[in-house]
């Protein structure tokens, strides 16, 4: 075994294949160490969220270590038939990287079975093993920003389907209509670790295409609970988006935990307001945001510093402070002007949203799309009684500063797990520039160019394993990704470091065409078990 530091509370174990892998996840799930918060098995690595307070990473890595890994786990007698239509756009050239025709590519992938060995990077997303060899083709050189739900693909030995539309980096032979994720679905996941699957094509099996087929699902919609007051959105120039503090334990069916990307902001507002601090509240992109207020309510703004206007029934406008609450009345017009900072503003209501929750949770994961409906102009949202409620906090205040364009964002870096997959040359290069932030950032991670590529030492294929929040992840183009909440949970590009926790808030403001300096606080180093 290997440790690799990820963060400061994640490590990384590397292990021999994926049999051990599994065999070290099936241990630790029977036989859990206290303190570990979360697992994702991969390839051949298990990457562990712990709680510090608990236990040292060293620690950790020592009971670990003590683990019997030569139990396997056996497989299921469930089999899925996945049928396809092999009309992918890589499929002339997965026939090319593999000196096969066509014909035989089909032939083969349709001839195998494989195992869904654990799920990953989007919800009921399967890393599929089993499969010939033969087909065994390494990544694009570089991800596609959007691939279809529905896509059969390839990626080194592993074979899959994307639920959902979203980036990815795997060469796509097919698609299928089969519906992969379905929250109507108990569970929602059609791959379950164990199952077998086999592939069938629809040109020699047309009618398995009726089989329990429908378009996927964007969305699950708001719940209209019974509430003393409402609010009806008169403006959304970007759809809001409920979140409160994640989901977890969903990681099994390759859920991520999502969550307010500025949670420190996202407290402020429910406390602000008086509401338990986990309470949904609205996150808002860049302001605009505007709504009307049906009966009395008590509203809290915190994050990216918008104007507040507040139009009476009379007429009569007044301006509001963010960080304070603020009372409204019916038929108030609440209008927020546009952030000339930050990135996110964070809008709760005393008594909190009527919303209903989603595995556990109101928040929205854009990748995922699993969570309450996107809040869009005309929209109307019922106001809670809420439970728990406490007197109004006065003295909130923002942590820091929110960025502007243009200003420079320094991020402090734990070094790994993936650093020694660099020369010497791309690490200092990590540190040495300052990285603009593209239009192309969102939830799920902040595109970001800088004057260098990152150099590495090789080309190798990296197997599917573990990310974490704010990892840095480098596609084969050098010009990393920071990921964000809203992140796959396995990913197949390096990560050479990670934004460390403290930090993470302030990743969630940064707003585009802003600069970010990488400060790497440790040395890449693996972790030595502690002895005794």
């Amino acid at each position: 075994m290997r440790f690799l530091p990820v963060s400061l509370t994640v490590l990384l174990v590397e292990l021999k294949d994926l049999d051990e892998t599994l065999a070290l996840f099936a241990s630790l799930d029977a036989d859990p160490i206290d303190g570990i918060e979360d697992m994702v098995p991969a390839a051949r690595t298990l990457m562990i969220r712990f709680r510090p307070d608990r236990l040292s990473a060293e620690r950790l890595a020592a009971e670990i270590a003590e683990r019997d890994l030569s139990a396997r786990i056996a497989p299921s007698d469930k089999l899925v038939e996945i049928p396809v239509r092999y009309d992918g756009e890589d499929l002339n050239d997965v026939a090319e990287l593999t000196g096969l025709s066509v014909e035989e590519v089909i032939r083969r992938h349709t001839e195998s079975t494989f195992t869904v060995a654990f799920c990953g990077f989007a919800p009921g997303f399967g890393y599929l093993v089993g499969g010939d060899p033969t087909l065994q083709v390494p990544r694009r050189q570089s991800p596609r920003t959007k691939i279809p739900a529905g896509s059969v693909a390839l990626a080194g030995a592993f074979s899959g389907v994307y639920p959902q539309n979203s980036p990815g980096g795997w060469q796509i032979i097919g698609t299928t209509p089969l519906k992969m994720w379905d929250l109507s679905r108990d569970p929602p996941a059609l791959f379950q670790p164990g199952y077998r699957v086999r592939f069938v094509d629809l040109r020699h099996k047309p009618a398995i295409a009726t089989s329990g087929m429908s378009a996927p699902e964007t969305a699950l919609s708001n719940e209209r609970a019974i509430g003393k007051a409402s609010i009806t959105v008169l403006a959304a120039p970007m759809p809001a988006l409920f979140q409160d503090l994640g989901r977890f334990g969903q990681t099994g069916q390759g859920v991520s935990s999502s969550g307010a990307l500025d949670q420190g902001a996202f407290k402020a507002a429910n406390r602000a307001v008086g509401n338990p601090v986990q309470t949904p509240a609205l996150e808002i992109a860049l302001g605009g945001f505007s709504f009307q207020v049906s009966g009395r309510a008590v509203m809290a703004l915190t994050g990216a510093p918008c104007p507040i206007t507040i139009r009476d029934a009379k007429g009569r406008e007044s301006e509001a402070e963010t960080y304070r609450p603020i009372s409204l009345e019916d038929g108030d017009v609440v209008t927020l002007g546009f952030a000339s900072k930050g990135a996110r503003s964070y809008l709760a209501l005393r008594g909190g949203f009527a919303v209903a929750p989603v595995l556990g949770s109101a928040s929205t994961d854009t990748l995922a799309v699993v969570g309450p409906e996107p809040v869009v102009t005309g929209t109307q949202l019922n106001i809670g009684e809420g439970q728990g409620l406490t007197s109004v906090s006065l003295g909130e205040a923002p942590a820091f500063d929110c960025p502007a364009a243009g200003d420079i964002v320094t991020l402090d870096v734990i070094m790994g797990p993936r650093s020694d997959w660099f020369t010497a040359q791309g690490i200092a290069t990590l540190s040495a520039q300052l990285y603009t932030v593209t239009p192309q950032s969102n939830r799920v991670g902040i595109r970001i160019e800088g004057p260098e590529p990152l150099e590495r030492k090789d080309k190798a294929e990296l197997p599917s394993e573990g990310t974490a929040t704010g990892a840095i992840q480098v596609p084969h183009s050098g010009q990393p990704v920071l990921f964000l909440a809203d992140h796959p949970l396995t990913g197949g590009y390096p990560v050479i470091g990670t934004v460390a926790e403290y930090h993470l808030d302030l990743a969630g403001q940064i707003p585009v065409n802003a600069k970010i300096q990488f400060r790497p606080v440790t040395e890449f180093a693996e972790i030595r078990p502690a002895k005794g």
